[in-house]
């Protein structure tokens, strides 16, 4: 009945519900308020933050990407770049076999 007085105030009105009935102070905008900005707080450092965080470090990976540093990509190819290009990488997979691949399809280096 609460959440129809919040979302809906002439239908909660027409159902003879208001908010001097119900013993509710018009402070309730404000709680409502906060409660919404401290979801969004905890959904911000939750997910968005750490995201983006993860997200930087990859493009700062893919950015420092040299000859002879060993890659594994996202299609799980292992092997060592020969070259690098604007927008993508040679790899050397094996003996005379050499595959180009866009830089976004390098998921991490290896040791």
């Amino acid at each position: 009945m609460m959440a129809l007085m919040f979302l809906f105030p002439e239908t909660a009105h027409a159902m003879g519900t208001t908010g001097a009935q119900t013993g509710q102070s018009s402070g309730g905008g404000y709680q409502m308020l906060f409660m919404l900005v401290a979801i969004f707080g905890i959904f911000y450092f939750l997910m968005i933050r750490p995201e983006s965080k993860r997200r930087k470090e990859r493009q700062t990976m893919i950015d420092s990407l040299q000859r002879n540093d060993k890659v594994v990509t996202i299609g799980g190819l292992y092997g060592d770049v020969q070259d690098v290009h604007d927008d993508k990488v040679v790899i050397k997979i094996a003996e005379n076999v050499k595959v180009e691949v866009a830089k976004s399809a390098i998921s991490g280096k290896r040791t």
